[in-house]
């Protein structure tokens, strides 16, 4: 495809590579250099000017990964792109997305203004924590769901007796995208939050018993609310308990909460890299998705197709 240009951050390099490879262009040359203070420095070495440019980068811990995409994009409008998309597997920050309590920042929208100031034209991203963060970006988003790799593979599996679950309030309809999908039940985790990171599971509304479940998430960071929920399910009497979530955050502890619980399989996605392999954890590719969504951007085609949820 003549006149589009696809770049890579370091954060998730083994998935940009996918995706060029899914659209059949190489990945352009670039130079990202740590000053010995940690400063980052970005060079194009190919020529952009009037291209369209693709830049892929998950904004994954440590933050250093979200300035690295912020300077790649005002490097890419400086040397005269015609269009900037930012192409964002993983957006981090994105639970930071309202004033839960007093005196705290509403971060998921500073990082959206930051993208826009820097010079992107537009996002394409995955599974939003909160879907009207979409609403914060005064530029076009794309928002592609996982859902369209996972369910396929779920049904391959052919679990019988399936149920849904989703892990709190705020992710039924998520749950209820799956549950539609597989022709299954929906299951209500009650929780409450006393601190980030903590949830005490305080009842499960509907019927699990004696039945094979799938809990499905955005993100688990370190894996003790889910986790936590796991338990509970296993306590109400669920057979097997199978986790489907779309970004492998895997913070602290996460990877040995996971290996010890009665988990059967968790199966995740490429949009974080993964730190260690584990028998309980197997990771599904976005890769093919995202490369047909930059592919019909730059063509100025339709991509609801990729995207619809119902």
């Amino acid at each position: 495809m003549d006149g589009i240009k696809i770049f890579s951050g370091r954060s998730n390099l083994a998935l940009a590579e996918k995706i060029a490879f899914e659209i059949g262009e190489p990945l352009g040359e670039r130079e990202i250099v740590n000053f010995s203070d940690g400063e980052i420095w970005v060079k194009y070495s190919d020529n952009i000017r009037g291209a369209d440019v693709f830049i892929i980068q998950s904004t994954c811990p440590p933050a250093e990964n979200l300035m690295e995409l912020l300077i790649m994009v005002d490097a890419a409008r400086r040397a005269s792109a015609s269009r900037i998309t930012a192409v964002i597997p993983y957006f981090g920050y994105a639970r930071q997305d309202r004033k839960d309590q007093p005196r705290v920042a509403i971060s998921s929208k500073l990082v959206a203004n930051l993208m826009t100031v820097a010079g992107a034209d537009r996002i394409l991203t995955m599974d939003l924590h909160a879907a009207q963060i979409q609403g914060f970006f005064d530029i076009p988003v794309d928002h592609l769901y996982s859902s369209a790799v996972f369910v396929k593979k779920i049904k391959d599996l052919k679990i019988p007796n399936l149920v849904v679950v989703s892990p709190d309030v705020g992710g039924i309809k998520f749950a209820r995208a799956y549950a539609t999908r597989l022709e299954a039940d929906l299951v209500l985790i009650d929780k409450r939050r006393p601190k980030a990171n903590v949830a005490e599971v305080v009842n499960i509304i509907g019927d699990v018993k004696g039945k094979n479940v799938l809990i499905v998430d955005d993100l688990i960071d370190t894996a003790g609310t889910f986790v936590a929920g796991v338990n509970a399910l296993k306590a109400a009497g669920v057979n097997d308990i199978y986790g489907a979530c779309t970004h492998p955050i895997f913070s602290g502890n996460a990877y040995e909460r996971i290996e010890s619980s009665p988990l059967k399989r968790l199966i995740v996605s490429d949009t974080v890299p993964m730190k260690r392999k584990s028998e309980k954890i197997e990771v599904e590719s976005v890769a093919r998705l995202f490369a047909e969504a930059i592919r019909r951007t730059y063509q100025n085609e339709s991509i609801s197709s990729l995207f619809e949820i119902k």
